[in-house]
């Protein structure tokens, strides 16, 4: 039974939309509903900062001393965001943790969208059990990466940016899901693409689990047969809901 000494709220701030719910931190699941607010047009500091007033608001947690997390779509360092993915610029070099903990009025836990997608995976989720290195990937407009070795977090992996050798423009704008339906591409197209992708990560890092997230995840039968790997790879189990799972679970440390 959930108690208020293991609820926390997570908040995941996206390009497009800002969700948040309140979450059981032994179970993984949510104990409220998801709510879910556009993001601002520009994504701009001050408009994302009323946006998540008002998704707390919504969940009747503003003025309570539930710990907080938050998810945000950047390389995350020291409370500052140093990248902006589908946001403002002015993220860029921004001191974002201070400013959401002046904004809120409360201490927050801050890290990268697909950092905490990848602890909710292993903390309550696909990879949960699993030893040596998980790598999460989440397919989307972009490609987003998290790195967990024996269930540390290795923050800020940026692995959708690797390179393709001769060729023009990087792994998430040949491979993102995007990239599927930007060409038109049948699945068995796509997969060959995401077989390129998978094969140079084990090269690179020998992982023991790879784990795929994002909407895509719930068409895994589509394309993750069609893969050929010496590295097993799975579903995520939270899909949309790993970064407000993510996120909360922080406040655990």
């Amino acid at each position: 039974m959930a108690t208020d000494s293991n609820r926390a709220v997570g908040v995941d701030i996206g390009g497009t939309g800002i969700k948040g719910g309140i979450v059981d931190l032994d179970e993984g699941v949510l104990l409220s509903d998801r709510i879910k607010v556009p993001t601002p047009a520009g994504a701009e500091p001050a408009d994302v900062l009323t946006a998540v007033k008002e998704v707390l608001t919504r969940l009747d947690v503003a003025d309570s001393d539930i710990p907080l997390g938050v998810a945000f779509p950047a390389i995350v360092k020291n409370g500052q965001t140093l990248s902006a993915a589908n946001v403002s610029k002015k993220w860029i070099g921004f001191q974002a943790e201070s400013f959401f903990e002046d904004g809120l009025g409360r201490g927050i836990r801050f890290a990268n969208d697909a950092d905490v997608a990848g602890i909710a995976e292993v903390r309550y989720g696909a990879a949960k059990g699993q030893d040596g290195l998980v790598m999460l990937t989440t397919l989307g407009t972009g490609i987003g990466t998290a790195l967990i070795y024996n269930g540390v977090l290795i923050p800020n992996a940026e692995l959708g940016h690797v390179q393709r050798a001769g060729k023009d423009g990087d792994a998430e704008s040949y491979a993102a899901y995007s990239a599927k339906e930007r060409d038109d591409l049948s699945w068995e197209k796509w997969t060959k693409r995401l077989q390129w992708y998978y094969t140079y990560l084990e090269f690179l890092f020998s992982p023991d689990l790879f784990v795929v997230g994002g909407g895509v995840s719930k068409n895994a039968d589509d394309f993750m047969p069609l893969l050929n790997l010496k590295t097993r790879i799975v579903p995520a189990v939270h899909r949309n809901n790993a970064g407000i799972i993510g996120a909360a679970s922080l406040t655990r440390g």
